[in-house]
């Protein structure tokens, strides 16, 4: 790899001139012209009376993948501009545009998803054996299947364009409400006004003194904003209800389990293989309570490090043990992540105005990715540099791809990454150099199972519960906060001091509208992971193709069929969840067998 690294990302590839790009404006007005083109090609499209028929939709299909990754590319350029600066008055502007320009595709979709609905039983067969569409034939009978279940296409048509000002216009408000947030803070520089990014890194700060004041002036932070964050999160609720009973579904987890391709049998057996786990976490928070000299841990101890590492650690070191790590696994991997750090694909500067939190966005014009994140030199940052990577190196895997086929759910999604995470803190674990920071390694491991088994699993008790409650008129901030307790005592065993009643509040997730529910695919992808790696471990080096087949067949199939075809495994019984949960409370035993003598 080149060194040094650079700790800003490179977007002028992409578009030159950031939010004032011409080149970005031109596209965009290629892209409209392209979409209105689209508009009357789906309007003058019948439903296929027999084979022949369907060859003339073939263009229509293809103009609907041209524009769909045009506008992915779009709304991530966006995207981009408005995380690195959350001050960028023009990525705003641009992302409210592209919204529009998504709101009138997805009408056409929908409109296009009719002439599918209506088409013959056996004229479908035929046309989906066709060579031409057979490698569609998954997405396009999907998307059939979905469009008998909703609205008449003028009524999806409608509450699709409402969602730009309504819909999707409150989830821009409330990156709004992020970027008014500043925190003051205090250190040996003086006093320094933190936005909620770089304050929500100082949550978990070695020093205890730190986390505690820094977690008051957080609730405080967000208590402020509490009632504009209840609007905004009671007016997106309130749309999706209204939508979900205009298309007669009664199941608030409908649509985010078709979503994530997967049943309600297998999320149930997922969550009752982890309660029944949570015993072991029990014993691990009440021993790091003893070692830290604590009655009980509050919320913000819960990540507090335990042991020793050997201090920050330096961006261009956590590169080349990742890309060493990787490489140990599949060299495509690894080649990939040396890719990814020469050519300045990842943002990690510790900066004012940035936005908090991580992702890994793809480009599917340019077969780019993008990775956002604050570096500050913790083991956590490296897991999170790992993590997106893995994101990256499975968009990378599809990128010759349909691109109808690209579209993976989020469960899968989230199995890639955690996957590459858990090479990589596992390596860190057995390579220690000492006991003292093998210790820290493995509680940052344990606690990866923390946040997924408990801190997720909260998220979904909350979410769940509030849109039940949803249902029968507004919920006030303070119901808010009152519920998020609630499902973080449960998800906990009751076992903390104190808890984050304004966590609600201050998760971005619980305010993104591309994806309802965007709590429990996270912990799916952390388990599958978990049990993947654990195959991975048993089966050696080959284990490395037969992993890159399955993520290169997750935008076509069903989870429960993926696992069935490459691993021979039925999610829907608890086995392999079991497995996973196993390899988890092994590493909480080695936790309890080395603190042993410090309680």
């Amino acid at each position: 790899m080149k060194q040094p690294l650079s700790l800003t990302w490179e977007l002028e590839s992409i578009f030159p001139g950031g939010s004032a790009s011409p080149q970005f404006e031109s596209f965009l007005d290629r892209l409209a012209s392209d979409i209105e083109n689209l508009r009357g090609q789906v309007a003058a499209a019948t439903a296929p009376a027999e084979l022949a028929a369907t060859k003339a939709l073939d263009s229509v299909i293809e103009l609907l993948q041209s524009c769909a990754g045009r506008l992915t590319q779009a709304a991530e350029f966006t995207g981009c501009l408005g995380a690195q600066n959350q001050l960028d008055k023009g990525a705003v502007r641009l992302s409210s545009k592209v919204t529009g320009l998504r709101a009138g595709y997805e009408g056409i979709s929908s409109a296009f998803d009719n002439v599918l609905r209506q088409t013959p039983d056996a004229v479908w067969t035929e046309w989906m054996a066709r060579p031409e569409i057979a490698p569609l034939s998954f997405v396009l009978s999907e998307s059939r299947d979905l469009a008998r279940e909703k609205m008449s296409p003028e009524l999806e048509s409608l509450a699709l364009e409402l969602a730009v000002d309504g819909y999707h216009g409150w989830s821009e408000h409330y990156e709004t409400i992020v970027g008014g947030i500043q925190i003051p803070f205090e250190d040996g520089e003086g006093l320094k006004l933190l936005s909620a990014g770089q304050a929500f890194n100082k949550l978990a700060d070695e020093n205890p003194e730190v986390r505690s004041t820094m977690f008051r002036k957080w609730e405080e932070a967000w208590g402020g904003a509490a009632d504009y964050c209840a609007d905004t999160l009671n007016h997106l609720a309130g749309f999706r209800l209204k939508l979900y009973k205009g298309r007669g579904w009664e199941d608030v987890l409908k649509e985010p389990l078709g979503i994530n391709r997967m049943s309600r049998e297998t999320l149930d057996v997922m969550w009752e293989v982890i309660t029944k786990s949570k015993p072991a976490l029990v014993s691990y928070l009440k021993r790091k309570a003893e070692i830290l000299g604590l009655e009980s841990l509050a919320w913000v101890d819960v990540d507090a490090p335990v042991g020793k590492s050997s201090g920050k650690i330096p961006y261009e070191q956590a590169a080349d043990d990742i890309v060493t790590q990787f490489r140990k696994f599949s060299p495509k991997l690894a080649d990939f992540a040396e890719r990814a750090f020469d050519k300045d694909w990842i943002e990690v500067e510790d900066r004012a105005a940035k936005r908090p939190g991580g992702f890994c966005v793809s480009f599917p014009e340019s077969k780019e990715s993008r990775i956002f994140m604050t570096y500050s030199g913790t083991p956590s940052n490296v897991s999170t540099l790992a993590h997106e990577l893995g994101h990256a190196y499975h968009s990378f895997l599809l990128e010759d791809q349909p691109l109808f086929n690209q579209n993976y759910a989020m469960n899968v999604a989230e199995t890639a990454s955690t996957f590459a995470e858990v090479i990589v803190s596992d390596a860190q674990v057995k390579s220690a150099g000492d006991s003292e920071e093998k210790l820290a390694l493995l509680e940052a491991k344990i606690q990866n199972s923390v946040a997924f088994f408990m801190n997720i699993h909260a998220r979904f008790l909350f979410e769940t519960r509030f849109y039940e409650k949803r249902k029968a008129g507004l919920v006030s901030s303070e119901e808010l906060s009152a519920l998020m307790e609630e499902a973080q005592k449960e998800a906990f065993c009751g076992v903390l001091s104190e808890y984050h009643p304004h966590f609600w509040a201050s998760k971005l997730h619980f305010y993104i509208t591309d994806v309802p529910f965007y709590n429990f695919p996270y912990t799916v992808g952390y388990m599958f992971s978990t049990g993947l790696y654990r195959l991975a471990l048993q089966e050696g080096a080959s284990f490395a193709d037969k992993y890159d087949s399955l993520l290169q067949d997750t935008g076509v199939m069903t989870l429960e069929n993926l696992v069935s075809k490459h691993l021979g495994v039925d999610l829907s019984k608890p086995d392999f969840w079991q497995g996973a949960a196993d390899l988890i409370v092994a590493d909480i035993n080695e936790f309890l067998e080395m603190t042993q003598q410090r309680s």
